[in-house]
């Protein structure tokens, strides 16, 4: 299926893996690569060398594009670009906007620039200046989110913009991707869907939680670090919503002491990072911190298979998701489904 987004970034299939923290490791991303989807490394939970590892054993582990995902506010962002660079990888995408001057960098180096946006007015700004694609996530997607339902969102992007609009937020099929590509998308994204497939490393007993959950077991909530994030329903969530101010403090202290052992960040770097996360909101000092470790709380589950500790990022699909295929035979199924659906809709009456 030929669309701007397969052109632009030479892949088979218009089909994104997201760069999911803890996730969206060398396995998963070599698996959506060669499965003819673009894969994304999650580079956000991942030292500067951990991530230079892990470029390198994407590349033995496939021929076909794949990306990197940045915080582009990180305090180490400079270094995970000059990877990028010396790695020759494909795709820099970013989880908040990079600046003019970084957009410009990576293009004169031949880096195709593909930041996620949650709102038009930002999907604007970007594109001015010189963002060669943009991935528009809805309400809908895992992890931090927005109000805003993709079906509303996304044509809103699609006519504001002239470069590739790429899709996410509650796909998970073909029908799903002929349903984008009619609203003017060039592909779509996917997290929650890549999670849960037998490629993923996330623990089975935490696969099997997100299999078991309905779509009422995904809600919103602000308790975790004081922005909009789509998760599963946990007990941890629950304690965090009904937690007094003091008891959410000691806790984000505890937590963010973990998370700056394991990434070998400073005491004020960290709280740079949870700073840059405020997006302006007003944040008390207990969310700037879990802000800042949000990692943390995503390890415990995704990594050590700790559900009790741990939070879940999660879009709506997980409700609707009960199997776990490969990467190659989810995207298969999902192009024929695509296909399919795309005759039917073409079919004489």
């Amino acid at each position: 299926m030929d669309t701007a987004l397969t052109r632009l970034v030479g892949v088979r299939h218009p089909i994104v893996q997201t760069g999911m923290g803890w996730v969206a490791g060398p396995r998963l991303v070599s698996a959506a690569a060669n499965a003819g989807a673009l894969g994304v490394l999650g580079s956000a939970t991942m030292t500067v060398d951990g991530l230079r590892e892990a470029v390198r054993e994407v590349k033995s582990r496939t021929d076909a594009p794949f990306g990197v995902n940045l915080r582009a506010d990180a305090a180490d962002a400079g270094d995970r670009v000059r990877i990028i660079l010396d790695e020759g990888v494909r795709v820099a995408s970013f989880a908040l906007a990079p600046s003019r001057e970084l957009i410009a960098e990576l293009k004169e180096a031949g880096v195709i620039v593909v930041p996620s946006v949650g709102a038009r007015r930002h999907a604007e700004k970007v594109a001015a200046w010189g963002a060669d694609a943009v991935v528009v996530q809805g309400g809908e997607g895992g992890g931090h989110t927005g109000e805003v339902a993709t079906t509303v969102l996304l044509p809103q992007v699609v006519d504001a913009v002239d470069i590739p609009v790429v899709a996410a937020g509650g796909f998970f099929d073909g029908r799903g991707l002929v349903a984008a590509l009619a609203y003017g998308a060039a592909g779509v994204a996917m997290g929650t869907r890549f999670l849960l497939t037998s490629d993923s490393t996330v623990p089975d007993a935490v696969k099997a939680r997100y299999l078991a959950a309905t779509v009422r077991d995904v809600t919103v909530t602000r308790a975790v670090d004081g922005l909009p994030h789509r998760m599963l329903r946990t007990d941890l969530v629950a304690a965090l919503e009904n937690s007094g101010r003091a008891r959410r403090l000691l806790h984000a202290v505890r937590r963010a002491a973990g998370f700056r052992r394991l990434s070998g960040l400073t005491w004020p770097q960290l709280v740079r990072d949870g700073l840059a996360m405020r997006h302006g909101k007003d944040l008390t000092w207990s969310q700037v911190l879990l802000a800042a470790n949000t990692p943390m709380l995503l390890r415990s589950a995704m990594v050590d298979g700790r559900t009790d500790l741990g939070v879940m990022a999660s879009g709506q699909v997980a409700g609707v998701i009960d199997d776990l295929p490969s990467c190659a035979e989810l995207v298969e199924r999902i192009m024929k489904e695509a296909e399919a659906v795309r005759e039917r809709l073409t079919a004489a009456p």
